[in-house]
């Protein structure tokens, strides 16, 4: 039987294209946006039955639309809500963004994951979540939310053009506000496997029920097994499993898995039956992953292109050293820089950023030239380091060049820099980013600008130095355009879209080492 919603033009604007889910809570349908031009957009219903059934589910499903909306603003790891509404037949719906990647019950199933790839994953999750437990505001107060349904096919993960391997937490549908003025009845939502003790017992819940969730999710993600097995699938036998049963060890159920204890302890931990034996909030958990993650890396060396990000816990001079030799030839030709390079004649004093290749050793290599108070230098001199590019291909080529230095103490220092991919400079430069994979960031003061007062470099990654090259070849096919400002002011409106997302990926960094982040 034929789906009638298949092409079908909800609000005049979107054009259902595919069923792609369905559950007990609705269905979701992929779709084009015709008012933008198509692009590609999930619109999910509120199933008919229930609606039919309980309207007050219609009015959780208009929060889930909301609750959603507002915490796709604060997370990237997160799904964004982009509209809600109603259809002809009284049948809610909300339209967020589209989402292709693999739901974590299938990378689980897989089991080739490796210890740096779990610990990325799981840091998102707990970073969602995180952003999720701290609140959204409501009529001028902040509520927690609580997700309430924790599980592997909830979370989705993507591969991003900007961050890598991405992870999105799905269906906020039965999460619940908690406002300590709510008369809601406590009954069970959940999924069997993966609900807490009190979730069982259908307590108030707060953040520390979905610890709970996602230390069993963290258990079948490492061992591909669940640390809690019922005898049957029936609520009472997962009732008395979860209130009574002790979790199953990692040593009984994957022998040969070696784990740091630090990472065994914290997942046992989540899996207490006591809400205050667990940790008490998803930083404590962020703390072991983010130091985990950075041991593991600085010890394997591992260069996975899943990870949203390289985070390396040496100096960046250490992260370049394959390209540059030794620390001390690195500095020795940071300080030839410093006494040679001057600010140009044609550039005002000012704060500014422009992109100027140096000479060294009789060869050109790429560098961004940038004038700051000195004040603003010394608070970057220890920092992260984070660069994205963005392109867009018409009317004309143009390219952003995003840089940002960043530390906990002092925040992000923003250094946007539009390239004119027409120009045969801008080529020339862009080919040096993409083969060199690093460049130099030459901080001058406007105090004294007659020389160079520091010195940074950025490395990029591997995938962005492809597409670096992949446009530089685009650009030279394409025709010129009497109109370059309007792709620069297109190129503004995306970058402030996205200066939100850099910052919570920076923000997750606590500490003020120094790191280069690529982006």
């Amino acid at each position: 039987m034929s789906d009638p919603n298949i092409g079908r033009l909800l609000s005049n604007r979107y054009e259902l294209k595919e069923l792609i889910g369905s559950g007990a809570m609705g269905r979701v349908y992929s779709a084009k946006d015709v008012l933008l031009g198509g692009v590609p957009v999930a619109v999910k219903f509120l199933a008919l039955s229930v609606q039919n059934k309980k309207m007050r589910l219609q009015q959780r499903f208009e929060r889930e639309a909301k609750t959603c909306a507002l915490l796709g603003q604060k997370s990237i790891h997160i799904v964004r809500v982009m509209d809600y509404g109603v259809d002809e037949h009284d049948t809610p719906f909300y339209v967020m963004e589209y989402l292709q990647g693999k739901g974590l019950n299938h990378v689980i199933h897989k089991q080739d994951s490796s210890l740096l790839r779990f610990l990325s994953l799981a840091r998102q999750i707990s970073l969602g979540l995180q952003c999720a437990h701290s609140g959204i505001p409501v009529d001028g107060k902040i509520y927690p939310i609580i997700h309430r349904d924790i599980k592997p096919s909830n979370i989705l993960v993507v591969q991003d053009a900007s961050f890598g391997e991405l992870v999105k937490i799905l269906d906020f549908g039965i999460a619940k506000l908690l406002q300590a003025d709510s008369n809601s009845t406590n009954y069970y939502l959940g999924t069997l496997a993966y609900s807490s003790p009190e979730q069982m017992e259908g307590k108030n819940l707060d953040n520390r029920s979905d610890i709970y969730s996602l230390g069993v999710m963290m258990f079948e993600m490492l061992t591909g097994k669940m640390p809690l097995v019922a005898p049957n699938h029936s609520f009472g036998a997962w009732y008395k499993t979860h209130q009574t049963q002790a979790p199953r060890t990692f040593a009984e159920v994957a022998p040969t898995l070696k784990l740091p204890n630090q990472l065994e302890n914290l997942v046992m931990s989540c899996l207490a039956k006591s809400p205050s034996d667990r940790p008490q909030n998803i930083g404590e958990i962020l703390k072991v992953l983010t130091s985990l993650e950075q041991v593991d890396f600085t010890r394997t060396q591992e260069k996975s292109t899943n990870l949203p990000a390289i985070i390396n816990s040496q100096p960046v001079k250490a992260a370049v050293d394959h390209k540059l030799g030794n620390d001390s030839c690195v500095s020795s030709l940071n300080s030839e820089i410093s006494q040679q390079a001057c600010w140009p004649k044609d550039k005002p004093i000012a704060n500014i950023v422009f992109p100027q290749s140096i000479c060294l050793n009789g060869e050109l290599k790429p560098a961004l030239w940038v004038m700051l108070p000195q004040a603003e230098i010394h608070k970057r001199l220890v920092c992260t380091r984070y660069n994205q590019f963005l392109f867009i291909p018409s009317p004309h080529p143009m390219l952003l060049w995003i840089t940002v230095l960043y530390n906990h103490k002092h925040g992000s220092k923003w250094l946007p820099c539009y390239v004119d991919l027409k120009t045969n400079v801008a080529q020339e430069t862009i080919r040096f980013l993409a083969q060199n994979g690093y460049y130099r960031l030459l901080l001058f003061a406007i105090e004294a600008p007659n020389h160079c007062a520091h010195i940074i470099i950025s490395t990029i990654a591997s995938a962005q130095r492809q597409r670096l090259q992949q446009w530089l070849t685009m650009s030279k096919s394409l025709a010129l355009s009497n109109d370059p400002q309007l792709s620069k002011n297109l190129l503004k409106l995306e970058y402030e879209k996205i200066k939100p997302q850099i910052l919570t990926k920076l923000q997750a960094i606590d500490t003020d080492l120094t790191f280069d982040l690529s982006g």
